[in-house]
């Protein structure tokens, strides 16, 4: 049996009082009384779905906690903390418990056991739980196509890790199987899939939902059980939850949200309906420097605040998480730098030279990044939050040209979802459009991409997009950018082009062979 270290001790089979400890005792009443709440919401009724949480111990990392699980074939809002299993970090049963008379059946660890222990591992998870909840079994059925379940603009998608109310948060869908230990390689495939995601759904079945402690998991499994009754029941009323005003259902296939409507039949894998409004160009994709904002506002005006502040944001941040998070892709940035010779690159020295020294090195790569306008997520990341303080003390104001907010307006009232593709974060996207001359913009988007989907030269970058957003087609999506380089990359990947001109861009090459517009009113 593996053996475990806990304060500073191995734990083996010889532990007996840890595992009896008051650590281990409040983790398994817990998890009785939650499985009774949760069978109270219908998640864990008829012996189905199960929980499993971490022992929280704070002289142990959570990748070496105890993990205690609910038994599987169980009355779970019967059991009690003595019928929970311990199992180590790595899922060997290090405590059993005891059989009960009949009609109970001998006792047997969840089987669910197997996924619980991909999500612990592949996401560092504190809990995690499975629920047979009615809602996550109907949303998967609502389009036997769909691979995700998609939804925005709906306030409790807040509650979901990573998630705002602008966002469009994705769930994949996997197939079920016969046995639960059978979607063990599936679910991992859709955690590696979708990194941003908590949660998988199980077609026919329900979803794995975890969180960094039991209270994350617990907040977002009624968040998830909210919005997929709410998209039950706008599919119902034929609207469309994956938009932003939730309009009337367009037939997309593989896409839940843009699902079934009530006279919609499934016919040999295709989907048919009395809709008739034309599917093409569903979706938009824009470009924001010299595409929905002037070139000057980005170099003039954000450059040089980040260039001037960066210093002062770390030194008053320093010890925070986001901060630290920042430094570490710093770190990892300028060691790649280093070695391959980049001109401006300086070596980051270890904390333990002191702050200022750490920042120092920092401010000297990071300026010498904005100097030459490298697009990475490093840098791109950081200044993001350096941004988010400006907008906040009203120091900065972000810019559009005048024929933006008239043109997203249209195409929001039209049913068209329009998205961001910049080298900017998510965050400095929102900032710009949330903070913009022209009020909060954000709710005519749908969603934000940036680096790390990939290099906006790149035309896998473009594929991976038309991914996310939903469509049959790459070129049911139209990318408008300002670059010949990029519009060259979405084209190689099927999506239809146009290149703005506005005043201050760079000049495109001769013969380039794309549509150019000088206003977004010309779209």
């Amino acid at each position: 049996m593996a053996a475990v270290a806990v304060n500073g001790a191995k734990l083996g089979t010889a532990s007996q009082a840890y595992l009896e400890s008051r650590a281990v005792s409040d983790t398994k009443v817990l998890i009785s009384d939650l499985c009774r709440q949760f069978y109270n919401l219908g998640w864990v009724s008829g012996t189905g779905g199960s929980i499993t949480i971490k022992v929280h111990d704070d002289s142990v990392p959570k990748p070496q906690q105890l993990v205690i699980m609910s038994p599987s074939g169980v009355q779970k809002e019967r059991m009690l903390p003595e019928d929970m299993y311990v199992l180590s970090p790595n899922g060997s049963i290090l405590s059993t418990p005891s059989p009960k008379p009949y009609p109970h059946k001998p006792p047997k660890c969840s089987d669910c056991g197997p996924l619980f222990m991909k999500a612990y591992e592949m996401r560092n998870a504190g809990a995690v739980i499975h629920s047979h909840g009615i809602e996550s079994c109907l949303v998967t059925m609502i389009n036997p196509l769909a691979k995700e379940f998609r939804i925005t603009h709906m306030e409790m998608i807040k509650g979901i890790q990573g998630h705002g109310y602008y966002d469009e948060l994705v769930v994949p869908i996997i197939e079920n199987t016969a046995y639960e230990y059978e979607l063990t390689e599936s679910l991992a495939k859709a955690i590696e899939a979708y990194p941003k995601t908590t949660a998988v759904l199980v077609r026919n079945h329900g979803i794995y939902i975890w969180g960094d402690s039991w209270i994350s998991a617990k907040t977002q499994a009624e968040c998830y059980h909210y919005l997929f009754d709410a998209a039950i029941k706008l599919n119902q009323l034929g609207l469309d939850p994956s938009t932003p005003i939730h309009g009337p259902i367009q037939n997309v296939k593989g896409v839940l949200g843009s699902g079934i409507h009530r006279n919609i039949s499934v016919n040999a894998g295709t989907a048919a309906s009395d809709n008739k409004s034309d599917p093409s160009q569903r979706c938009i994709v824009l470009d924001i420097e010299g595409t929905t904002t002037p070139i000057s506002f980005v170099t003039d005006v954000l450059f040089p605040y980040a260039r001037n502040n960066v210093g002062r944001h770390l030194s008053a941040t320093y010890d925070t998480a986001e901060t630290q998070d920042d430094i570490k892709l710093l770190r990892s940035q300028v060691q790649d730098d280093l070695e391959k010779g980049v001109v401006g690159s300086v070596p980051i020295p270890l904390d333990d030279v002191g702050k200022e020294g750490v920042i120092a090195a920092l401010v000297a790569n990071v300026e010498s990044m904005i100097k030459a306008d490298r697009k990475i997520t490093a840098l791109k990341q950081l200044q993001g939050h350096i941004w988010r303080t400006g907008y906040e003390k009203k120091e900065l104001e972000g810019v559009v040209f005048e024929d933006v907010p008239e043109a997203l307006k249209k195409w929001h009232d039209s049913g068209i979802k329009v998205y961001i593709y910049s080298s900017g974060s998510r965050l400095a996207q929102r900032l710009i459009f949330g903070n913009s001359n022209y009020g909060d913009l954000r709710e005519y988007l749908s969603g934000f991409f940036d680096t790390t989907v990939g290099n906006k030269r790149e035309s896998s970058s473009y594929a991976e997009i038309v991914q996310s957003v939903g469509v049959d087609k790459p070129s049911q999506v139209l990318f408008v950018t300002d670059v010949f380089q990029e519009a060259v990359a979405a084209k190689e990947a099927g999506l239809e082009v146009i290149v703005s001109i506005r005043p201050g861009n760079g000049p495109l090459p001769e013969n380039h062979g794309f549509k150019t517009v000088n206003s977004f009113s010309e779209i």
